[in-house]
């Protein structure tokens, strides 16, 4: 992909970020959000993790370090902007794994040059072989879904839209029941994509979900995290969409990639309380003197493992209790080859 720059130091473009965020131009480093910005820009389809493994790839290119303590210190400070001015938790997984994998790999090179161009090839290599990812976690979950089913999903995925995809494309029949997501309603967006795509589709409210529960076969959705007891935190309203499936009997799937795994082990939500809090702008029904009336909107929520069946990823299909086995061989091994 080729980048803008200027004097060595990458330049924005495109309307996103125009309206994403909101940075100190002067400060080191916030240039690295432009380029994460320029690849979301330049293919809609890419991971949000995947693109920010690609702004920091970008910053080992321009780097004039000397030495691999100073390229790791660049590092950390480019991971320090994405995740500050970017609302997901997979770009701080993603960001996270990166910079294990150069501190490992920088232990089999003598050479700080050639050591940098490894790097920068596994980089652009991973960009590249990211779809493959999606396409056999597609390939793997579809085979779950039969003629006839209805399947139940919540929020927005990129990588259960893929699912639905593939499920299509073998000739299957089937048909979904989106939740409306609330307060933003990315249901809606579901809905609306798998009407383009010819899929069946209802839009159901969030609390409608208990109601309509016998009707569905089974539930699929994506996730923001894997965490490492094989949990996962997603849309808000994921968890009580378990609870209900696991109530009803229903099998409760996730879709998602491996660079969402997170060395973070929540017990309960107050454990992510603080990574998923967002502006109190839940009611717009409220009148100005209802400023009594304390107003909780947590971004997400967190699912445990006793509510999953199984996760679909490109490492292969895994029970929750394996996920930790995995986080472990992605930290220890080479994970971008």
């Amino acid at each position: 992909m080729a980048l803008n720059t200027s004097q060595g130091v990458p330049r924005s473009f495109g309307s996103s970020s125009e309206v994403m965020f909101d940075m100190d131009k002067n400060q080191p480093f916030s240039w690295v959000f432009d380029i994460f910005l320029q690849f979301l820009d330049k293919d809609s389809n890419m991971a949000a993790a995947v693109s920010a493994v690609g702004a920091m790839t970008e910053v080992i290119r321009v780097s004039k370090a000397k030495t691999m303590m100073e390229l790791e210190k660049e590092l950390n400070s480019a991971s320090n902007i994405l995740k500050d001015f970017c609302d997901s938790l997979s770009v701080a997984s993603g960001c996270d794994l990166f910079t294990r994998f150069v501190i490992r790999t920088s232990a089999d090179y003598r050479d700080f040059e050639e050591c940098k161009r490894k790097l920068i090839e596994k980089g652009q290599l991973y960009l590249k072989q990211s779809e493959q990812g999606r396409n056999k976690i597609a390939q793997l979950a579809s085979g779950f879904i039969r003629d006839g089913m209805t399947v139940l999903t919540h929020g927005y995925s990129q990588v259960v839209m893929g699912v639905f995809m593939k499920a299509i494309s073998e000739g299957k029949r089937f048909n979904v029941i989106v939740t409306e997501s609330r307060p933003l309603e990315i249901g809606t967006q579901t809905a609306k994509t798998l009407q383009e795509i010819n899929i069946p589709v209802s839009l159901v409210s969030d609390s409608a979900v208990a109601a309509i529960m016998d009707q569905v076969d089974l539930v699929l959705v994506g996730a923001e995290g894997i965490v490492e007891n094989g949990g996962i935190i997603n849309k808000v309203g994921t968890y009580q969409v378990s609870i209900i499936a696991k109530a009803c009997s229903k099998p409760f799937y996730v879709a998602a990639e491996s660079f969402k795994f997170m060395r973070l082990y929540p017990l309960n939500q107050k454990d992510i309380a603080k990574i998923t809090e967002r502006k109190p702008n839940l009611s717009q029904s409220l009148e100005e003197d209802d400023d009594q009336i304390r107003i909780q909107n947590p971004s997400q929520d967190y699912t445990s493992p006793s509510y999953i069946t199984l996760l679909f990823t490109e490492l292969g299909v895994l029970t929750p209790a394996a996920v930790s086995d995995e986080l472990i061989n992605l930290y220890n091994d080479n994970i971008y080859y």
